[in-house]
């Protein structure tokens, strides 16, 4: 039995102020700047030589990320972009089928099939928009061709390219949604055919092994990069987010339970406090290792599929806890990978160190994080505000105009004037032509401990950290919902024998940078605090060319005198903005702590 999402997403969006500005920047600096001919060239008949590489993605992954620009922002000149892409794209489409750009002998291996994933997605995603037949058309025919290539070969799909199957079987997400569009039952077949392929000795057994580390599922390889491979964070990920679809399809609990315990198991020990992971593309338990030096971390891809997966459990389930992990990720991890008004971004992100771009990748003058970054990046305001059955869920704050419809079908006007995540005042109006009764689910961010909330200056009590406050009334015009956050600095603590501190300010991770700080970065320093573990933040005066935000804080400079020598204040400023100035600088978000035998405790407050 087919299942509906407890959310659906605004009909339009207008935001305003910071985000609205980061959105601009990837729109004009990376998405319209993007030579589209170059990502259609290896499509072409003459060119299908390929044998080991994964051009065949990017056309895939930028014309999804532009797709759900123009969703956001129905920019004439985007759409002209779109139209073009995709009719170039069609047109190498050959009589079988094939969209690809694999040598025929090599059809089917290494990132073949990813390749024709990130095709029919782009396909489907522009079908979605336009209700343009001929791309449902080339959409069915390119999944048509690939069964009959795997029918013709021995039918395995987990067998196909690397990392036990899962960048392969990751086809699974387009051929749901075929299956959504046409109701041709052999799409359903096809992809209940991978799941059970999934749970063979060759498959990454992502059912069975729901409930175990998702770095521990299978044995260390022996070539990293390889078909035994069962760790790869991102192609993981994919394979769940393809499984939540099947579950929409058909309803069954094993697999939305699957990914509820992988989603769990990942944000308990991989997810770090920029709400990223991954080593090396792969999860290492990395959560504790989050305050060391680590190897290729927080891989771009990684924080874009994590956020897609969690807003696709948000849509469904309606949980908070979800928008929680999406809303940490968005504002840190992805920010952060972000640069130069959105033309670049960082392949690889650590938490001390240096932002730096990514390499280009098979000779296509990008990488896969340049191509995919987007892709996070406008995921987000279609979710900020939503429709549910009995009302709508606001999720998100930023200042904008949010339209959704109200059970009684009227159009809703929800209007956010904030300036999120400078200062945690929200200041929520409804504007509904007529008087009606329902339902207001407001999230209330898991670190926000001391709250605030009312509705035309009447307090509302029992809010719950991490939950969902739910307003029911009749609204009518000119109801204002007030919403204050707790933006206290928070002390977070990691590590078991030598310990490293960080500060957060609501979901904004914030550090040092050498810019404010000249060579004092490798200074050990332990946050002053207060008996809760909250720390006194201070803002700087305002440099938005430079910085989203900017504090001075009290800290206890190293002691190794007999006498402790006072108080140092330093300059933090938020991660996405750290090291990611006019001027190169190193940056630091984890701070040693001096250990101490004698293991004096100081008060936390876990992210």
């Amino acid at each position: 039995m087919a299942i509906n999402d407890g959310l659906r997403p605004s009909s339009e969006v207008h935001l305003k102020g910071y985000l609205a500005d980061q959105l601009d920047g990837s729109l004009n600096n990376r998405i319209l700047a993007q030579d589209v001919q170059r990502l259609i060239e290896p499509f072409k008949l003459e060119n299908r030589t390929e044998t080991l590489y994964w051009q065949s993605e990017f056309w895939g992954k930028w014309f999804t990320s532009a797709v759900l620009a123009y969703k956001y922002h129905p920019d004439p000149r985007l759409k002209k972009v779109l139209d073009d892409a995709v009719n170039g794209l069609m047109a190498t489409q050959t009589p079988d089928g094939y969209i690809g750009n694999y040598a025929e002998t090599n059809r089917l291996q290494r990132w073949d099939i990813w390749g024709r994933k990130y095709c029919m997605l782009g396909l489907l995603a522009y079908y979605d928009l336009t209700k343009n037949k001929k791309m449902l058309s080339a959409a069915v025919r390119a999944a048509d061709n690939l069964i009959s290539d795997l029918k013709k070969q021995d039918g395995i799909i987990v067998t196909k390219g690397s990392y036990r199957g899962m960048a392969a079987s990751s086809v699974l997400e387009p051929i749901c949604l075929l299956y959504q569009y046409t109701n041709n039952k052999k799409y359903l077949d096809f992809a209940e055919e991978i799941v059970r392929q999934w749970e063979t000795p060759e498959g990454p057994q992502l059912l069975s092994k729901s409930k175990i580390n998702v770095s521990e599922r299978f044995p260390k390889p022996k070539s990293w990069y390889s078909a035994e491979q069962g760790q790869k964070a991102y192609e993981m990920m994919s394979c769940y987010e393809g499984l939540l679809e099947l579950y929409r399809l058909t309803g069954k609990a094993v697999y939305k339970q699957a990914v509820e315990n992988t989603w769990e198991n990942i944000r308990n020990t991989e997810i770090n406090i920029a709400g990223s992971g991954a080593s090396t593309e792969m999860w290492f338990k990395g959560k504790e290792y989050q305050n060391t030096p680590v190897h290729h971390y927080q891989e771009t891809c990684v924080a874009v599929t994590w956020l897609k997966l969690s807003n696709q459990l948000l849509r469904l389930t309606g949980e908070t806890k979800y928008a929680d992990a999406v809303e940490t990720a968005y504002y840190n991890a992805l920010l952060g990978a972000m640069s130069s008004k959105g033309a670049v971004w960082a392949k690889y992100t650590p938490l001390n160190g240096q932002r730096l771009s990514g390499n280009e990748q098979c000779g296509m003058g990008l990488n896969c994080c340049d191509a995919s970054g987007p892709r996070g990046l406008f995921n987000l305001p279609s979710y900020m505000v939503m429709e549910r059955n009995e009302g709508l869920q606001i999720n998100y704050f930023a200042e904008g105009n949010y339209i959704v419809k109200s059970p009684k079908n009227q159009r809703i006007l929800v209007v956010q004037s904030t300036d999120y995540p400078l200062s945690g005042a929200i200041k929520i109006g409804l504007n509904i032509a007529k008087p009606e009764a329902f339902d207001v689910h407001l999230r209330i961010p898991a670190w926000s401990k001391l709250t605030k909330l009312s509705v035309n200056g009447e307090e509302l009590t029992d809010l719950i950290p991490g939950q969902a406050a739910r307003i029911n009334r009749v609204w009518k015009l000119g109801d204002q919902i007030s919403l204050e956050l707790d933006m206290r600095g928070r002390v977070v603590e990691t590590g078991s024998i030598v310990k490293s501190m960080a500060i957060m300010r609501g979901p904004i991770v914030l550090a040092r940078d050498s810019r404010f700080e000249g060579a004092g970065l490798e200074a050990v320093l332990k946050p002053v605090t207060d008996a809760k573990g909250y720390i006194e933040l201070t803002r700087l005066p305002a440099k938005p060319e430079e910085y989203l935000m900017s504090f001075k804080a009290r800290f206890i400079p190293e002691s190794y005198t007999e006498k402790p020598q006072g108080t140092v204040t330093v300059a933090l400023c938020d991660y996405a903005s750290a090291g990611n100035g006019p001027v190169a600088s190193f940056y630091k978000v984890w701070m040693p702590q001096l250990f101490n035998p004698q293991k004096t405790e100081t008060p936390t407050i876990s992210y």
